[in-house]
């Protein structure tokens, strides 16, 4: 299903892989602006940076079927902070439609 594809192509740092996956009215809503990023707003040099330099341990999928995908993961980001992330990602055409986010900030090991 579709979060073994994300997954595959995170820990291989193929941002085109995962850029595929993505609906062309893929959005990702920012819930601490209320931005929304679109597929066109990002491109696959910058994933691909983004995919260098924030770690995911402990990534898992928690539910999914035909029309919605829930993760959880731990993220390490580059300023050394490190957060509990759920991710909610609506489907559509088998693909990412719509992501929204969800994290908590962990203390440093």
């Amino acid at each position: 299903m579709l979060y073994e594809k994300l997954k595959k192509a995170w820990m291989e740092n193929d941002a085109e892989a995962e850029l595929a996956l993505y609906h062309d009215d893929w959005e990702f809503k920012f819930h601490s602006n209320g931005n929304i990023m679109r597929k066109g707003d990002i491109s696959v040099e910058e994933r691909k940076k983004m995919m260098e330099t924030v770690t995911q341990t402990n990534s898992r999928c928690l539910y999914e079927n035909e029309d919605i995908l829930v993760t959880h993961m731990i993220g390490e980001f580059p300023n050394g902070t490190r957060d509990a992330v759920m991710m909610v990602i609506l489907k559509r055409d088998g693909l990412a439609w719509r992501t929204e986010t969800g994290s908590t900030p962990l203390t440093s090991q």
